[in-house]
C-alpha cells in the first residue's frame, strides 16, 4: 500500500515540476540544493508562502496536518530552516520567545501591535532605497534588514485599548 502511495505522490511531484507553477519553483529549490521535495515538505511550503499573517511553526503544523496527518512538528521545523536558508522566507523573532516566518523577503517594515499580536508589512520605496544609501555610503554589504515598529493597530485603537503594556512596550 505505501508503494502506491509513493507512486501518487511521486507522480504529483513530477507533474508539479513540469507545470510551470509556484510548486514547481520550491521543487526545484530544494532539489538545486540537495533536499528532496517531499510531498510534506512541499505542503508546507505552499503553506508558508502564500501565508502573509507571519505564522509561527506551530500555526503551520496545525494547518498542514489537516491534509497531511503524519506531519511532525519536527518536518516542520526543518521545512522552515531549509526555506530560511535557501531564502525563500525571512524568520522574524519578533515576538518574545515566538519566531514567525515571513514571505515577503523584499525590503519593508513589520507593524506589531502589543496589544493583539496582529504583524502587519508595510512597504515603500524608501525603505529599498535607504538600504543602497547606508550601503554605498559606508562600503557595507547589505544581506538582510529588518525595522520593527511596535504600536497599537487601528483596530484596537478604535476598540478603545490604547494603553500598552509596560512590558511589552519597552520591548
Amino acid at each position: 500500500m505505501s508503494i502506491g502511495l509513493f507512486k501518487i505522490d511521486y507522480y504529483l511531484i513530477i507533474t508539479m515540476t513540469n507545470s510551470g507553477d509556484p510548486e514547481g519553483s520550491i521543487i526545484k529549490a530544494f532539489r538545486n540544493r540537495g533536499y528532496r521535495a517531499t510531498s510534506q515538505r512541499i505542503a508546507i511550503s505552499r503553506y508558508i508562502l502564500s501565508n502573509h499573517e507571519h505564522p509561527t511553526a506551530q500555526k503551520a503544523y496545525l494547518e498542514v496536518k489537516k491534509t497531511h496527518p503524519t506531519v511532525s512538528l519536527a518536518t516542520v521545523y526543518s521545512t522552515l530552516k531549509i526555506l530560511n536558508d535557501i531564502g525563500l522566507v525571512m524568520e522574524l523573532n519578533i515576538s518574545q520567545g515566538e519566531t514567525r516566518y515571513d514571505p515577503n523577503i523584499e525590503a519593508h517594515a513589520h507593524l506589531l501591535c502589543i496589544q493583539c499580536g496582529s504583524l502587519i508589512d508595510w512597504s515603500d520605496p524608501i525603505m529599498g532605497e535607504l538600504i543602497s544609501k547606508v550601503s554605498a555610503a559606508a562600503n557595507f554589504t547589505v544581506i538582510g534588514s529588518s525595522l520593527d515598529l511596535k504600536g497599537i493597530c487601528d483596530g484596537c485603537r478604535r476598540k478603545g485599548d490604547s494603553t500598552p503594556p509596560r512590558a511589552a512596550a519597552n520591548d
